[in-house]
């Protein structure tokens, strides 16, 4: 075994870089991760915590028009990282532009982005280098079935340690319109921070809970130039867009407008900050996963007072690019950090069975 000859060497000299064996540089920004065996593999890829999809000759991810057997999804999702999830198609798209901007990426000549999904027609789909921009649609069942396939999707295509956003809209309690909220925690409407769900006639409760750490880094990314305030709080998500958020403008109302704002303090007094209808199945889903998440939001409403959205157009399309402006630095940053802007490429289909193909995209157009 060779030992250090450098002439110049001072007895005891606690820093002494030895010429024979010169120190390894090390990556500021290196991520030394221990893993849940649970939930990820020894290289960080996705684990699902069902094993009966490993016995199955195809997955087919109905509701994305995907399958495990007739696309090659370690081709064409492999290199993801991050999954942005926000209600409709149109934004979704929009964000895939935009996030195709910030990052620079490069489509090839004579193309442009692909709807992955369209084939389904239940929610959107484009890749933009490593980011996934997927409409969710409305309410928890929507975004969670939305998160089963797509969780499965990143099985199928041994993606590693990636993290996942929801980006959104809301009403805010005693919020200006425009405030951005990221979530520190997601609660019901009864302020219980789990998601319940009836599973084969038996009640499960899985903890909502959210990436703090992650939260606080995409607090620290707000401008001190920017015009409107970006805050942390608890999120209250409910399973109704009138009554349950105690809206008085629905087809039914049986409660006064004092009920109303009594009920909306008891809501600031227990720390919620903003309502909306996704979060609670978002966090908990990918909790369970173990997956890294936030939900970053813009409140379109004080709540205290009104109901109804009336700020005009242009000014609701400029507050719903605040959530993305700042999930959109983060990926940016992070990017930085690892050289990697300024990819090429973009999603395509990555066919391995034409005849699968064909049978998933007559089963995800047939499927109810």
């Amino acid at each position: 075994m060779p030992t250090c000859a450098c002439k110049n060497r001072i007895v005891g000299e606690e820093n002494h870089v030895c010429q024979l064996k010169p120190p390894v540089e090390s990556n500021e920004y290196e991520e030394v991760q221990e893993y849940d065996p649970v939930v990820r593999y020894r290289d960080g890829s996705v684990r699902l915590r069902n094993p009966n999809i490993e016995l199955m000759d195809q997955d087919i991810l109905y509701h994305l028009a995907l399958g495990s057997g007739s696309h090659d999804l370690v081709e064409m999702f492999g290199d993801v990282k991050f999954v942005c999830m926000g209600g409709t198609p149109k934004r979704m798209q929009q964000f895939a532009f935009y996030i195709m901007k910030e990052i620079g990426h490069k489509l090839p000549a004579g193309t442009t982005l692909l709807d992955i999904s369209q084939y389904s027609y239940r929610y959107s789909m484009y890749k933009v280098g490593p980011v996934l921009s997927i409409s969710h649609g409305m309410g928890v069942p929507s975004v969670g079935i939305l998160l089963h396939e797509v969780i499965k999707l990143m099985y199928h295509a041994k993606v590693k340690d990636p993290i996942f956003f929801r980006i959104g809209t809301c009403g805010g309690i005693d919020l200006e319109g425009g405030t951005v909220v990221i979530s520190e925690e997601a609660v019901d409407g009864m302020l219980k921070s789990y998601l319940e769900q009836p599973v084969l006639g038996k009640m499960l409760s899985r903890p909502a809970k959210l990436d703090r750490q992650l939260a606080r880094e995409l607090k620290a990314l707000a401008h001190r130039d920017d015009p409107y305030d970006t805050i942390i709080g608890k999120t209250m998500c409910t399973d109704d867009f009138y009554e349950g958020q105690g809206r008085m403008d629905g087809a039914f109302c049986e409660f006064s407008e004092n009920d109303k704002i009594e009920y909306l303090k008891q809501l600031q007094n227990a720390g919620v900050v903003n309502i909306e209808m996704e979060s609670l199945a978002f966090a908990a889903l990918t909790h369970h996963a173990g997956i890294k998440a936030a939900v970053v939001c813009v409140a379109l409403i004080d709540r205290f007072k009104g109901d109804q959205v009336l700020a005009p157009k242009e000014v609701l399309d400029e507050w719903q690019m605040r959530p993305q402006q700042l999930v959109s630095r983060y990926i940016t940053r992070y990017l930085q950090r690892k050289g990697r802007l300024s990819l090429e490429g973009h999603g395509s289909m990555c066919v391995k069975s034409p005849r699968r193909f064909k049978l998933v995209q007559q089963e995800s157009e047939n499927y109810d």
